[in-house]
C-alpha cells in the first residue's frame, strides 16, 4: 500500500509541490518533446529510433503507474481500474503508446498511422504543465459563454456562405476562372473572412458579394475580440484566486 501511495504521489503530483513529482513532470515533458522531434524531419535517422524507444518505455511505465493507482485518483474502489482506461487523458496516453508498438514487432505496422498518431503526444503536455492546466480550467469555467460565441460565429459563417454561394457567379465572367464552385468553397471563404485572415484565393466579384465581404470582416473583428476578453478576464481571476489561496501562480 505504501508503494502504491508513493507511485500515486509521483505520477499524479502533489499540488503543494513535492520535489520528486516536479522532477518527474519535467522528465515526462522532456520525453514528450523527444518523441515528437522526429516529426520535424523528413529523413529517418538512427537517433530517432533511440528517442522513440526511450520515450515509449517512459509512456508505458507512466500509463501502468497511473492505472495501478487509479483507485486513489477516481475513488471508486476496484471499479476505478475498469473506468480509468476510458477517461480522456488515459485514452490520450494509450494513443501515444500505439505508434511505438512496431518497436516490439513489425506486425504492428498497420497500427502505425505513425507520424499523425504521434502528434497526439503533444496533448500529454496538458497533464504536466500547470500553465496549461490553468488555461484549460478557465476554458471549462467559461465554456457556456465561449460556446455561445462559437454558435453565433458558426451561424454567421453559414448565413454569409449561403448568401455568397447564391449571389456570386460560379465562374468569374472577367477571367473565366472558377470561383465558388461548391458550397464548401463558400464556407471556406466565409470562415477565413470572418477570422480576418483573407487569403485572397477566393474573391467576390459582384457588389452584393463585396458588401457581404465587408460586413463579414467587420463582424469578424468583434467575434475574435469577444472570446479573447472572456479568456483574459477568466485567466486573471484564476491567478488572483490562486494567489489568495497561497498557491504560486508562477509555477510551471
Amino acid at each position: 500500500m505504501k508503494l502504491r501511495k508513493q507511485i500515486f504521489d509521483l505520477v499524479d503530483r502533489d499540488r503543494k509541490g513535492m520535489r520528486w513529482s516536479r522532477i518527474y513532470d519535467w522528465y515526462m515533458l522532456a520525453m514528450i518533446v523527444a518523441s515528437i522531434v522526429p516529426l520535424m524531419f523528413v529523413d529517418d535517422y538512427p537517433i530517432f529510433r533511440i528517442l522513440e524507444t526511450v520515450s515509449v518505455i517512459a509512456f508505458v511505465l507512466d500509463y501502468a503507474g497511473r492505472w495501478f493507482t487509479s483507485d486513489m485518483l477516481l475513488g471508486k474502489g476496484r471499479l476505478s481500474f475498469l473506468i480509468y482506461p476510458f477517461t480522456p487523458m488515459a485514452v490520450i496516453d494509450l494513443l501515444s503508446i500505439l505508434p511505438g508498438l512496431n518497436l516490439i514487432s513489425s506486425q504492428f505496422k498497420l497500427l502505425r498511422l505513425t507520424r499523425l498518431l504521434k502528434i497526439v503526444r503533444v496533448l500529454k503536455i496538458f497533464r504536466y504543465s500547470d500553465k496549461v492546466a490553468v488555461f484549460m480550467k478557465v476554458m471549462h469555467r467559461e465554456r457556456h459563454v465561449l460556446l455561445s460565441v462559437l454558435m453565433v460565429a458558426l451561424f454567421y459563417i453559414f448565413i454569409t456562405a449561403l448568401v455568397m454561394f447564391n449571389a456570386e457567379p460560379h465562374v468569374n465572367p472577367e477571367t473565366g476562372v472558377a470561383t465558388f464552385r461548391s458550397f464548401f468553397d463558400a464556407l471556406y471563404w466565409s470562415t477565413v473572412t470572418l477570422t480576418t485572415v483573407g487569403y485572397g484565393d477566393l474573391c467576390p466579384v459582384t457588389d452584393v458579394g463585396r458588401v457581404v465581404s465587408m460586413l463579414s470582416s467587420l463582424f469578424g473583428v468583434a467575434i475574435i475580440a469577444l472570446p479573447s476578453g472572456v479568456i483574459t478576464a477568466g485567466y486573471m481571476d484564476e491567478l488572483r484566486r490562486r494567489k489568495e489561496s497561497g498557491e504560486d501562480p508562477n509555477r510551471e
